[in-house]
């Protein structure tokens, strides 16, 4: 089993929080955390069925979601899928895929963590 280091800009929460308010930023970030846990599912079987054009379109939206809650390793490595797809490359797709799912677990977790931290 890999270690992955998760990197949370604590930066990007504090301006969620300052601009939405505890409420708002509450319900974004859960409402984040629950549509990345979806959509990590949802690549791991578009991975597993070879639809690698709708794995591409599920990861690009990751990338977007992580990026509004401060998971820039998350968002980097979605990032890497889709030049893998791009690329035609199945064993980096496989690869940076399993990679995506292992720092999308601890990032999930991660992230809850620090919204803990806030309350």
């Amino acid at each position: 089993m890999h270690s992955e280091t998760v990197r949370l800009d604590p930066d990007k929460l504090s301006a969620l929080y300052d601009q939405l308010g505890e409420a708002g930023a509450e319900d974004v970030v859960c409402r984040a955390i629950e549509e990345m846990a979806v959509r990590l599912t949802h690549c791991e079987r578009l991975w597993r069925q070879n639809d690698m054009a709708n794995l591409r379109k599920s990861a690009r939206s990751l990338i977007a979601i992580a990026e509004q809650i401060g998971m820039t390793a998350l968002a980097r490595i979605a990032s890497d899928v889709t030049e893998a797809v791009d690329a035609e490359d199945a064993p980096a797709v496989a690869a940076i895929l399993f990679r995506l799912m292992r720092v999308g677990e601890r990032s999930l977790t991660a992230v809850w963590d620090q919204q803990d931290m806030t309350i």
